[in-house]
C-alpha cells in the first residue's frame, strides 16, 4: 500500500461532467445576495427595465463563499494585468434600480 493513500491533503481528481443546457451559460447583469448562518444565497438576475428575473440561483456554504471571492479577485488581478483596469465608474452614472422579489 502506497504511504499516499491515506494522507487526507492529498488533491484527489474528480471528473466533472457538464450537461449541455449549462454548457451555453446564464448572463446576469445584477447579483442579490443574502445569507444566514449556515449559508450565502447568490441570486443572478437579468434586468431589462422594468422587469427583471432570476435565472439562477447558488447556494453555498460560508467557506465556499469566500474561496469565491479569492477565486474572482485573482481572475480580476490577472484580467486587469492582461487588458487593463477595470473601469467601475460607469455604473454609478446609470439610474438606480430597486429589486422587488415576489
Amino acid at each position: 500500500m502506497d504511504s499516499d493513500d491515506n494522507n487526507p491533503n492529498q488533491a484527489q481528481e474528480i471528473q466533472v461532467q457538464m450537461p449541455p443546457e449549462v454548457q451555453r451559460g446564464t448572463y446576469a447583469n445584477q447579483l442579490l445576495v443574502a445569507h444566514s448562518p449556515e449559508e450565502f444565497i447568490l441570486d443572478f438576475i437579468l434586468a431589462t427595465p422594468p422587469a427583471g428575473v432570476v435565472n439562477s440561483r447558488v447556494i453555498v456554504s460560508p467557506a465556499h463563499a469566500k474561496r469565491i471571492v479569492a477565486a474572482l479577485q485573482d481572475n480580476i488581478t490577472r484580467y486587469e494585468a492582461t487588458y487593463g483596469e477595470i473601469e467601475v465608474n460607469p455604473l454609478a452614472n446609470m439610474p438606480q434600480t430597486q429589486v422587488q422579489t415576489h
